[in-house]
């Protein structure tokens, strides 16, 4: 597999156990982590044009949250086709339909165990993510472990 990921999210260790499941599921791919909005838009734009295949947005981060990071990808012409799945820690109902709105390509309420956090990983790395204009439907936006 070769894909380059970016995570962005901070808690260090939510970023450990995301690369540690990430490792076991595919190993060799490419991950950069950031632990706030700031940092990922600025990592972002150091690796243009080459961007990523995928992007793991937390909610819930300082200096810049997701909701922020996620409105500018979509906003800036070099960035808006990057896929973003949004995790966090909440399944409120509005802040999904929120995500879905701005353009998220999935969302994950983050799992309570490796393992689920591996088959989390796994399906979203199965998924064609190949345009965000490949949105799903809102009934398959969510995806629960």
């Amino acid at each position: 597999m070769n894909k380059s990921l970016f995570l962005a999210d901070d808690d260090i260790d939510d970023r450990m156990l995301f690369e540690d499941a990430l490792n076991e599921v595919y190993a060799g791919v490419d991950l950069v982590m950031a632990s706030d909005g700031e940092e990922l838009m600025e990592k972002l734009q150091q690796r243009l044009p080459s961007l990523p295949s995928l992007v793991f947005l937390d909610i819930n981060m300082p200096r810049k949250n997701g909701f922020q990071c996620l409105r500018e990808m979509r906003e800036r012409t070099l960035l808006q086709d990057i896929p973003v799945v949004m995790i966090s820690t909440s399944n409120e109902e509005k802040i999904i339909e929120k995500l879905y709105s701005q353009g998220a390509n999935y969302y994950i309420c983050k799992p309570n165990s490796f393992e689920k956090l591996k088959q989390a990983i796994h399906d979203v790395l199965s998924l064609n993510l190949q345009l965000r204009a490949t949105q799903p439907s809102k009934k398959e936006f969510l995806l629960q472990y």
